[in-house]
């Protein structure tokens, strides 16, 4: 036993000291995917993180819902699910937890960084000191964990604040702002005539279950909605629950650092008094059985510090999609803002403006202008308050955080400074690796310099020409407008034969649309438009066009509202297609048509978004001449998703195995190959709540098999479910060839991959 006596100068707690490269302060989403980034790059990383689990907001502590550029697939931004380490994350979650419970995502993200060896981890750890070797210079953070006792010493050449809040940033002096810059100050149309300190507040969710049996609620003295607006009061449902009530928000008007406690308290009167409106106001049918499950104790926030890096995005930079040298990650998400006073403003809960594409983020936004070893992650990065409301979400940060992740490894590797990073001798590089880690940077596609299958002769067992998908699918009722992605050729006049049932005698107009900008998914132009006049019955229409494409790109083929028709649509999902739907998604703010009051800054345009799965099937249709956008040439063309074009190559329909080769003239030694599968980057894998109708996504090919020119094999893999596949030999070989031997893994999907990289 330990008997100690009393020490009149009193004691103090155990100290220790972890020394590391890089220091990460900060677990939630954009933390881990920066930790995982660097120690899978050799770089030694202590990450703390001052709650019990990981994965900040998206944890089973505040339980919101993982998403980014996909916006709930309620926006134009096709195939932009960020890749990489977040998407990782998230395949993950969906083969172990497709009905997206908070609680198992706690365990894969803890999972994931505990099985890093480079990884430190240290939970309920609060950073609460920094200290610097010079004005400039960071040299290590002082942190306390609340469960042992421990005082720690955290050391390291580099530091990365994924805190939410900037703990180290401002504590190590770097220059930050709070609220809203002016109009005039950037030129953002959509900022407040003056400066002003309004933010977006706090969250607490809640989650109800049925017991099965009768359930009496008593409020506790604190709970009441009696301030809370009429339009919130009308929101309330007795089904809704977690993030689908991420409008019960307060705080934006407070200081969102120093007064969190007492917001915290605010939300939980707010959730306590609306449970008790559910349960005991009589408004509400079928609740007797109800009970209240889950409540939030720490608010998800949304806003506070941003820090100065060496660019500071705008307005601008987010709609008019500008091109960057040093671009190192991107977003989509709306620009979303909502009213300071949150549950008792007057003013609707959010504004969502949407740009017609997907936005560079550059690498100096993630650096801090006034520190020389300190990176910035997640939602403290260098952005206007304007530009905030777009780059702020988890799926984005993530991103973001494994570029720095990524950009430290390569300072450490190169013996460079962050501030160089962006020369032109550096740059490429650094995104060269994030991109063929399966980071994606919209607009750089990869080079083959250092890819040995660049230098090979690929050739495949079939390659698709498309001239059909077969109309064995629904008859579609064009309730909606509606439309089927293809990617075409420039100067070729195509023509589509479909399958219609016309219920009365109507017209049908049909067109063909592209995007202004070749990269983009709005069908704002349109080529060409034909009319047909149909009596009841089935049809078969030969659509001819005359018109052709300025440019090879995505076009629309588009069947415009008609209550009087239905399409034949088709099974066969094929890698770089897509149906597209003139509907509309309410939680991203889209009835339509984005429709804009006074000179904003922003684009009017109609969205056309895909149904989820098991629905949005193809339009079935006859294509002539085919599309021969399917090539294994399109396996080292630098892109891992479709872009501009498809970029994959496809078996033919009807293989249930294909088998590509890799022939190179002088004997080569490979140690690594990496695939890039298809992960359905048009898919919003949302981490919670929603759930998924698959564990798996159909395109990606579970089984394959890598055997050298006299089938000796070299690697197999059995049910695989991630798009990137980085397979690293036991020992170098020498080859002259490789095989790659695929299996089908869907019957309507035929089997597809984007990228080969062998070195």
């Amino acid at each position: 036993m330990l008997n100690e006596q009393a020490m009149p100068q009193g004691r103090q707690s155990v100290h220790k000291t972890i020394d590391a490269d890089l220091v990460v302060v900060g677990g939630g989403i954009s933390g881990v995917c920066a930790a995982i980034a660097a120690a899978r790059s050799g770089v030694k990383v202590t990450l703390v993180q001052d709650r019990p689990v990981l994965g900040g907001n998206a944890s089973s502590e505040v339980r919101l819902w993982i998403l980014g550029a996909t916006s709930h697939m309620g926006n134009n931004n096709r195939w932009s699910r960020e890749g990489g380490v977040i998407n990782e994350i998230l395949l993950e979650n969906m083969f172990r937890n497709k009905e997206g419970n908070t609680v198992i995502f706690d365990t894969i993200l803890l999972d994931k960084v505990t099985s890093e060896p480079n990884i430190k981890l240290l939970l309920n750890t609060a950073v609460f000191a920094t200290h610097k070797s010079s004005d400039t210079k960071i040299e290590s953070v002082e942190a306390f964990c609340s469960q042992n006792s421990i005082m720690y010493q955290l050391t390291g050449k580099y530091f990365c604040d994924a805190s939410g809040d900037g703990i180290v940033a401002f504590q190590a002096g770097a220059s930050f702002r709070i609220g809203a810059e002016s109009r005039d100050e950037f030129g953002e149309k959509m900022a407040p005539p003056d400066e002003n300190k309004e933010l977006l507040g706090h969250s607490i969710y809640f989650y109800s279950k049925d017991a099965g049996k009768p359930v009496k609620f008593v409020a506790p003295s604190y709970a009441s909605i009696d301030k809370m607006a009429l339009d919130r009061i009308k929101r309330i449902k007795r089904d809704d629950i977690g993030p689908r009530l991420w409008w019960l928000e307060y705080g934006g008007n407070s200081d969102t650092i120093g007064e969190t406690e007492e917001i915290k308290w605010e939300l939980w009167k707010v959730v306590y008094g609306v449970w008790d409106y559910i349960k005991n106001s009589g408004k509400f049918d079928g609740v007797d059985n109800l009970t209240l499950e889950w409540v939030g104790n720490i608010p998800g926030k949304r806003e506070s510090r941003r820090f100065m890096g060496h660019y500071f995005m705008v307005q601008q930079d987010v709609v008019e999609q500008h091109q960057f040298d040093d671009a190192i990650s991107y977003g989509g998400w709306a620009i979303d803002h909502h009213p300071g006073d949150g549950v008792y403003s007057d003013r609707p809960p959010c504004t969502q403006y949407h740009a017609k594409g997907v936005y560079q983020i550059p690498l100096r936004c993630f650096v801090s202008k006034d520190m020389d070893n300190l990176f910035l992650a997640g939602r403290i990065i260098s952005v206007s308050h304007i530009a905030f409301g777009s780059t702020r979400v988890m799926a984005t940060s993530g991103h973001g955080g494994q570029a720095v992740g990524s950009a430290v490894a390569y300072c450490l590797q190169k013996q460079v400074k962050p501030t160089e990073l962006w020369q032109s001798k550096h740059i490429g590089r650094l995104q060269q690796t994030l991109n063929q880690q399966g980071h994606f940077i919209p607009g750089v596609p990869m080079q083959g310099s250092d890819n040995l299958a660049a230098t090979a002769q690929i050739t495949a067992s079939s390659e698709l020409s498309l001239t059909n998908l077969p109309d064995d699918g629904i008859w579609k009722p064009l309730k909606v407008s509606a439309g089927q992605f293809l990617p075409l050729k420039k100067d070729t006049a195509y023509q589509f034969d479909v399958r219609v049932k016309v219920h009365q005698p109507t017209t049908l107009t049909t067109q063909l649309c592209v995007s202004q900008q070749a990269q983009n998914y709005t069908p704002e132009q349109i080529i060409e438009q034909q009319k047909f006049e149909l009596q009841a019955g089935e049809h078969n229409l030969s659509i001819q066009f005359s018109k052709t494409l300025p440019q090879d790109q995505y076009a629309m083929l588009c069947f415009l509202q008609n209550e009087h028709i239905e399409i034949a649509c088709s099974h066969t999902r094929i890698s770089g297609l897509v149906s597209v739907f003139n509907g509309e998604n309410k939680a991203v703010s889209n009835k339509g048509k984005q429709i804009v009051e006074g000179d904003i800054g922003m684009h009017e345009f109609e969205f056309w978004t895909p149904e989820r799965r098991p629905n949005g099937q193809n339009i079935a249709m006859q294509i002539s001449p085919a599309i021969a956008d399917f090539s294994a040439s399109n396996l080292t063309n630098g892109y891992s998703r479709p872009y501009l074009q498809a970029n994959a190559w496809v078996a033919d329909t009807g293989q249930a195995s294909a088998e590509l080769t890799l022939d190179w003239p002088e004997e080569q030694t490979v140690s690594e190959i990496i695939l890039h599968l298809d992960g359905d980057f048009d898919h919003a894998l949302e981490s919670s709540l929603m759930g998924h109708p698959e564990d798996r996504i159909p395109f990606c090919v579970a089984n394959y098999r890598i055997v050298d020119e006299n089938d000796n094999l070299l690697i197999a893999v059995k049910d695989n479910y991630q798009s990137l596949n980085h397979l690293k030999l036991d020992n170098p070989v020498k080859v002259r060839q490789l095989k790659v031997q695929l299996e089908r893994a869907n019957q309507h999907v035929p089997i597809a991959l984007f990228e080969v990289i062998v070195k």
